[in-house]
Formats: structure tokens, C-alpha cells, sequence
């Protein structure tokens, strides 16, 4: 199973008043409640992670880990969607890679970005759409548990 995950806005607050607490690895740090919400995602579905996020290609794979282990999410394996460089916008970048990948695994999209409304009915139904300024929630992590099992026992 897969987790297509944004990071501002899911595991960010973004909040225009109040820039985020920056860790000494120069990230920043994770809600607390966002990080237990998908720490019980992975832990009934053992899902890997695929950064979607914006900052998906300013860390290394090896950074990212370091940066999710320090803010104690308990990662399976993490992945990033390739390099951006059409500029393409969230939704864009998700049709173009989802439609190159044979996906025979359940997966879920976690964002705030209000663009991925307008996906097609198929991947709009994998979406976990989260406020970007209060992130994920242990109630759309139930939403998405149910979505990943709803896909699983459709697919079985």
C-alpha cells in the first residue's frame, strides 16, 4: 500500500501568522497529532510513503528518513514522485505519474492542495483532503484507513 503524501498543510500546519518551528536539520517540525494520525495509518497498513510534497526533491532519500525518523514517524520505506521539472501543479503531477505506474497496490493521496478536487473520479476517491491549517487528523486517518480497506477488499 502507498501513501502519496504532501507535507505542507498534512504534516505542516500552514498557517500565514505563525511561520513553523524549524528543527536543527532545518526542517520543520511535524504536528504532533499529524505525525500519531499517520503513524497509525502505516501501522494498520504497513504503507510506504511517496513524497508528493513540493520539498520532495531539495532532500536526498537518505534526508528524508533522517528527517521523518527525527520527528518519529515510523516509516516503512519512503519514495518521492520524480523531479518536477515541467512545473507541472499538484494534480498534473499526480495524473502523469499515477497514469506511467501499473498499480496493482492500494494507495491514498494526502494533501491540502484544493486543485486535486478536480481529479478524475478514480484517484478523487483516494484523496485525503486535510485544512491546511490544522493538517492531518486522527478522524482522516480513520477516513483513509477505510479507504485503503474499501480499495483492498474491491481489489481482492
Amino acid at each position: 500500500m502507498l501513501i502519496y503524501l504532501d507535507i505542507d498543510g498534512v504534516m505542516v500546519p500552514a498557517n500565514s501568522w505563525k511561520r513553523p518551528e524549524t528543527l536543527d536539520d532545518g526542517f520543520p517540525r511535524f504536528n504532533s497529532r499529524a505525525v500519531n494520525a499517520l503513524n497509525s495509518i502505516i501501522h494498520t497498513t504497513a504503507a510506504s510513503i511517496v513524497l508528493t510534497t513540493s520539498h520532495k526533491s531539495t532532500y536526498t532519500i537518505t534526508e528524508w528518513k533522517k528527517i521523518f525518523k527525527k520527528r518519529n514517524v515510523n516509516f516503512n520505506q519512503i519514495s518521492r514522485l520524480p523531479e518536477n521539472k515541467n512545473y507541472l501543479n499538484r494534480k498534473e503531477e499526480l495524473i502523469v505519474h499515477l497514469n506511467k505506474q501499473n498499480l496493482d497496490e492500494n494507495f491514498i493521496i494526502i494533501d491540502d492542495d484544493k486543485s486535486l478536487n478536480t481529479l478524475p473520479f478514480h484517484l478523487k476517491d483516494r484523496l485525503i483532503q486535510t485544512s491546511s491549517g490544522i493538517g492531518l487528523t486522527d478522524e482522516l486517518a480513520k477516513i483513509a484507513l477505510t479507504k485503503l480497506t474499501k480499495v483492498n477488499l474491491t481489489s481482492a
